[in-house]
């Protein structure tokens, strides 16, 4: 059993990691989302489809939820939890909004605030260990 318990923090840090990394690629889309526009409008369609934020908005949730949730459990503080969901706000709000300028500062923010959530979530864990 206490091996059980050992192992058990390795899969909640790779989960944050993977949502980490996810937020970065999600970051590097929106920028060069916006620089493809600006330079290039007639190549944007594929990058701009909604199609896309609805996905990742979708993997974002579970991810967060999965990840922050258990966090909560393991290690009790509600703070990486608080930081990764206004994080998801500001992305569902995202969708929302026109392509532009308000569009991306509230993705930039939102994925940035759920990173934070989730780099808060894996301190709190090695912590609690």
């Amino acid at each position: 059993m206490a091996n059980n318990s050992a192992s058990s923090p390795a899969p909640r840090g790779r989960l944050d990691r993977v949502a980490i990394a996810l937020s970065a690629l999600c970051l590097a889309h929106c920028l060069a989302s916006a620089v493809v526009l600006a330079l290039f409008a007639s190549l944007a369609g594929p990058l701009l489809d909604d199609r896309v934020h609805e996905v990742g908005l979708g993997i974002a949730v579970i991810l967060g939820a999965v990840a922050l949730g258990r966090g909560l459990r393991t290690h009790g503080q509600r703070l990486p939890l608080i930081v990764g969901s206004a994080g998801l706000v500001l992305m569902a709000l995202d969708i929302l909004l026109p392509h532009g300028p308000g569009e991306v500062g509230a993705t930039v923010a939102g994925v940035t605030l759920l990173a934070i959530g989730h780099v808060l979530n894996q301190r709190a864990a090695r912590a609690a260990a």
